[in-house]
């Protein structure tokens, strides 16, 4: 730690951030700092001298403007459950941990207007269930949303299962209250579907990882809550009958399809192995699944005739190999707690090498080929598991090391293997990063992929918006 870090750092100065913030709001304990400070796949660790942990918007103003101040680092997170770093501090304890999980109340709810105003801590289930209760649907699903927060994902503009229908986090914002690197905060909590009176400020944080200022409120999208649900767990030969079969259920049901999520054998493999109470809901082995979700706001019964009648089609062109509908609330969970299993289960079976890759969905199918062609023959032996949102050309195709390998042996060759992934996504007009973020992990790769021009209006937002870098520095782009 060189001179100005120690100044920067001295006691004296923490006692002014503790002082905003109350004794309920900050710790140094090392026990309680622990989890804040590593990344869940354990690839990310950092330090911090202090965690602060704001009640309200004000304090949060109070504490950027004595960082702005005295140029001290914060590093704005919400649940810690992002997988490429941008939560997590840098190991030169000159960095304070700005956590958001104590603002988490729900501050309105128009259901007419279809909108609910919450603060940035407020836990994802925490808003689905509030939505519930109110007769509406708050879409956004995630596997972590027991404990990550609406903060993060505005921040790094959360995907998840729902996107086919619904969007991504960006698409369900209406309006957002930041704290900027000064200090000032915007209150842009406005709950209008139309506003042409400018530039759209808000997406320029959603996405933005906490570079360019720090969220603490935002107006979300509310749908109707669906009447009835159709899902099947579908045995199908290859990626290809995945994207014809999709279109067959859209063109059903008017656009209707609120989920088309691809599983591999390997992967339905090791999610029986490796947790508890799955079962694979068709007899036999098959070498791809898809699961698909029809949603209707009438309950009589039409939504589950159009699902057999889509299935029957798909029998008679050879898409469907083998299918079987939820016929319970229960049964519909236990095939996506399959889903949502995938990556958990992964790790049992030693390192896997996490890309979040997105090409159009017409390519995915020769995405899935190529890149797996590519990669086993880097490696022999290597186990490929790609799955996930095929519906909206989002895979996360993670190479699994081989048996009997050395886990870091394996994670060695992170950065070789990515770069074949990634090096055919861009050829296919893809992107690296389809949900997951830049955070640490992709802030020197990014400008291999995004033309120079980008990655320069990129810097220029960053020196308007955070000039002093003080705001999650080392994260998404370089100033």
């Amino acid at each position: 730690m060189n001179a100005q870090n120690k100044i920067r750092l001295a006691p004296d100065l923490l006692d002014r951030f503790r002082a905003i913030v109350g004794p309920k709001g900050w710790t140094s304990d090392a026990e309680t700092l622990a989890p804040h400070l590593r990344e869940w796949r354990d690839l990310y660790t950092g330090s911090t001298p202090l965690l602060l942990k704001p009640a309200s918007t004000e304090e949060v103003s109070a504490i950027v403007k004595l960082a702005a101040e005295t140029k001290t680092r914060l590093v704005p997170q919400g649940g810690n459950t992002g997988l490429v770093g941008g939560g997590i501090p840098f190991d030169g304890n000159d960095e304070i941990i700005l956590s958001l999980q104590r603002m988490n109340r729900v501050r309105a709810l128009d259901p007419l207007n279809d909108t609910i105003t919450v603060e940035a801590g407020c836990i994802l289930q925490q808003v689905q269930q509030a939505a519930r209760e109110a007769g509406r649907l708050f879409p956004l699903s995630i596997g972590s949303e027991g404990s990550c927060t609406i903060g993060g994902n505005l921040s790094t503009n959360a995907g998840g299962n729902a996107v086919l229908r619904y969007g991504n986090t960006r698409e369900l914002a209406l309006g957002l209250e930041v704290v900027l690197a000064d200090g000032q905060v915007w209150n842009g909590l406005r709950g209008l579907r139309k506003d042409n009176t400018g530039y759209d400020l808000k997406d320029l944080f959603i996405g933005g990882e906490g570079t360019l200022g720090i969220i603490t409120a935002a107006v979300m999208k509310l749908h109707p809550l669906p009447a009835a649900m159709a899902t099947a767990f579908i045995a199908i030969p290859e990626p290809q009958a995945a994207i014809e079969l999709l279109a067959l259920g859209k063109a059903a049901t008017g656009g209707q399809v609120t989920g088309c999520e691809m599983i591999p054998r390997i992967g339905l493999d090791f999610v029986l192995r490796h947790t508890p109470a799955t079962a694979d809901p068709i007899q036999g082995r098959h070498p791809w699944y898809l699961i698909m979700e029809f949603s209707s706001g009438r309950a009589d019964g039409s939504i589950d005739a159009t699902l057999e009648a889509v299935l029957a089609e798909g029998f008679e062109k050879g898409l469907v190999l083998d299918a079987t509908i939820a016929q319970s609330e229960a049964q519909r969970a236990a095939f996506w707690k399959i889903r949502e299993a995938m990556s958990g289960a992964q790790k049992p079976e030693g390192a896997s090498i996490k890309t979040d890759i997105a090409v159009p969905v017409s390519q995915m199918p020769a995405f899935i080929a190529r890149a797996t062609r590519a990669v086993e023959d880097y490696l022999p032996g290597v186990r490929v598991v790609a799955f996930g949102h095929i519906g909206d050309g989002n895979i996360h195709f993670n190479p699994s090391q081989p048996e009997g390998w050395d886990r870091e042996k394996f994670l060695d060759l992170w950065e070789p293997i990515s770069d074949i992934i990634h090096a055919i996504a861009h050829e296919m007009q893809g992107t690296i990063s389809a949900e997951h973020g830049v955070g640490r992990m992709k802030i020197d790769e990014i400008p291999r992929y995004k033309p120079a021009i980008e990655i320069e209006m990129m810097r220029r937002l960053k020196r308007v918006f955070d000039p002093d870098n003080i705001l999650n520095p080392g994260k998404v782009v370089r100033p």
